[in-house]
């Protein structure tokens, strides 16, 4: 029997925007921290959080798209927040103080939270149901080569020009996502009475899906993890002199990634979940611990190498499986659902993380952070793994 087809004009069309966005968003994570320190003199602290704002404006911007994804329409959804991250990229260019650097990055946050939804929506709906797996490992392979296209770009350009390049740099991947969306023919669903009624309203139910929130409770525990790698790694890096390897750190990564994922997304869906997901968790304790250790290039490499399989896996898988437990009417709020939960780790990890440097270090930090994901490996057995069947 000939498999169904994956790579379409859509799934391609999607997956590009997709790519667009999040390499913006990691080139901007890792460097307006140091716009902040440098041009507002902020703290450590602050310029974490004008890192970490910008996940809260996208948990608003995906609360809302989840909720009127279907009720406004997919395509119309994705181009609105497309235009309003234009727009918002735009803006850099004008900031002149550290309040108005907060203000925007909300606004990015916004827009992208709501363009986020809508491709995670339209693609769940492009990818055939019998390659679920290997087709959402595939898309989220746009993000991880965003991971590390983007901070490799960004401390490039931070380390060889200005960082007004850096801003020229993404609004014009913001404008090439627009056109790219502007071309996709995408299909709507449309809701039944009931349906249409179950969703009116300011009910918990409205915004979240429930039957997502457990796995995507352990990926937000994961993405808080993360989060103190692509926000402080530049600063660790000084402090150990391994800068120049610290702008391959997210080469490596993707490499490990791209080099695993075929095989990755092929056994999520012959082997089931817990196949790949068990393994990723190890893999990623085991990359942070080395990370904490990485006083010379090649052992921060290795790191890379080994958070890349193990946080880039489970983040694709768990995206797979809060997508595949949702009603199909409720796949926009299961992908939002996913994406609030997430962007909340990711978001609060740079500011509360980085009230603990200073009494740490950055090499404490990530061994305090290994340790939190040691707890993951319980805590997805708990909420998932042990109910797993063949998702």
């Amino acid at each position: 029997m000939n498999k169904e087809q994956l790579w379409t004009k859509d799934f391609i069309g999607v997956t590009a925007t997709n790519f667009f966005q999040m390499l913006t968003f990691y080139l901007l994570m890792v460097t307006i921290s140091e716009f902040a320190v440098n041009e507002f003199q902020s703290s450590e602290s602050h310029a974490g959080l004008a890192s970490s704002i910008f996940v809260i404006g996208a948990l608003v911007g995906r609360l809302f798209g989840g909720k009127f994804m279907e009720r406004i329409g997919r395509k119309k959804l994705l181009i609105a927040g497309l235009v309003l991250v234009v727009i918002s990229s735009a803006l850099y260019f004008e900031v002149n103080s550290y309040m108005m650097l907060i203000a925007n990055r909300l606004l990015h946050g916004f827009a992208f939270g709501v363009a986020g939804t809508a491709t995670g929506t339209i693609i769940a709906h492009v990818i055939p149901h019998s390659r679920k797996g290997e087709g959402i490992g595939y898309f989220a392979l746009s993000m991880t080569l965003a991971t590390a296209i983007g901070p490799f770009i960004g401390l490039f350009i931070l380390e060889h020009f200005s960082f007004k390049l850096i801003y020229v740099f993404c609004l014009g991947c913001a404008a090439i996502s627009l056109v790219i969306a502007l071309l996709l023919r995408i299909q709507e669903i449309t809701l039944t009475q009931e349906q249409t009624a179950e969703m009116k309203g300011f009910k918990l139910s409205n915004f979240i899906e429930s039957k997502s929130v457990p796995i995507t409770l352990v990926a937000a525990v994961t993405a808080f993890c993360y989060s103190g790698i692509i926000s402080f790694l530049t600063f660790y890096a000084k402090e150990n002199h391994v800068t120049e390897a610290a702008s391959f750190f997210f080469v490596v990564y993707a490499v490990a990634i791209v080099v695993t994922r075929p095989f990755t997304g092929r056994w999520f869906d012959s082997k089931g979940s817990n196949f790949v997901m068990y393994p990723a968790i190890v893999s990623f304790v085991l990359g942070m611990i080395v990370l904490s250790q990485s006083h010379v290039s090649g052992i921060l490499l290795l790191a890379g190498a080994l958070i890349g399989f193990g946080y880039g896996t489970y983040m694709s898988s768990s995206q797979a499986v809060a997508i595949k437990v949702a009603p199909a009417h409720r796949i926009g709020l299961a992908t939002s659902t996913f994406f609030i939960l997430t962007d909340i780790g990711l978001g609060i990890g740079p500011f509360l993380q980085g009230l603990f440097v200073p009494s740490l270090g950055y090499s404490g930090l990530y061994i305090i952070l290994s340790i939190l994901l040691v707890i993951c490996l319980p805590l997805h057995h708990l909420l998932y793994g042990r109910n797993q069947r063949t998702t």
